[in-house]
């Protein structure tokens, strides 16, 4: 099983909605059996929550339930994950500091940002976080996310070599 690890900072915007989208594009490829993921967050704000109210309801828009309590990111996860995927470079840099202490590895191949997987070009590697913001950057955050979750996924079966048609994981 290949266990796949969102990361934001509190758990409860960006990450519940990167794990419910990866979570259902898993199932759409047939892939249940072979991947996983979860989503934790950096810091402890919000530990025990559901994800934010209009997070919820904007992946509800999209046929998606978040039903995850949010939780912190902590150096179990590194040997129970084998993928993180951190939101922004705030997350990545406490990801990559975490990974230093435990294994004196600053950077490795298996840690990166959601959108280095984006299709569409940006000069920003962050995906937006929607907390101060309206219900259109909440959708913005879904819209990346999905667009994102989409390319990580075929990147992982093109480096595991899972067979599944390709057309499963396409727009």
């Amino acid at each position: 099983m290949l266990n796949v690890l969102f990361v934001c900072l509190g758990n409860i915007c960006r990450s519940p909605v990167a794990e419910g989208v990866f979570k259902n594009l898993i199932a759409e490829a047939g892939l249940d059996e072979q991947i996983s993921c979860d989503s934790a967050g950096t810091s402890s704000y919000h530990i025990g929550s559901l994800p934010d109210r209009r997070t919820r309801e904007n992946a509800l828009e999209h046929g998606l339930t978040l039903t995850h309590r949010a939780r912190r990111f902590t150096g179990e996860d590194l040997a129970q994950f084998d993928y993180f995927v951190a939101m922004d470079e705030k997350n990545l840099e406490a990801i990559e500091k975490l990974n230093y202490r435990s294994t004196g590895l600053y950077t490795t191949d298996t840690i990166f940002l959601l959108r280095e997987f984006d299709p569409e070009v940006s000069d920003d590697p962050n995906v937006p976080d929607p907390y101060y913001e309206g219900p259109d950057v909440f959708e913005e955050v879904y819209q990346i996310t999905l667009r994102c979750c989409r390319q990580l996924l075929t990147y992982l079966v093109q480096q595991h070599k899972f067979q599944i048609e390709p057309e499963r994981i396409s727009d």
